[in-house]
């Protein structure tokens, strides 16, 4: 089964809700209630650590020719 988390509400709901909120309100699907209950904390952590490899990736652009003014 399949739950999503609900940013408006901040209750866990699932596939066969019948008055499950609308997508954009929704974060998931996930794979299990705990994991939906913890959707901002998963959120953060995967935010956290795509900035830190944005950050590592600092010099992606490394093209003399993109620096002239």
């Amino acid at each position: 089964m399949q739950y999503w988390y609900n940013t408006k509400t901040g209750q866990v709901e699932s596939e066969v809700d019948d008055k499950r909120a609308r997508s954009a309100d929704l974060l998931g699907p996930y794979g299990s209630e705990d994991e939906a209950s913890r959707a901002l904390e998963i959120a953060r952590e995967k935010t956290e650590r795509w900035d830190e490899a944005e950050r590592e990736n600092d010099d992606w652009d490394n093209n003399p020719f993109n620096d002239r003014d």
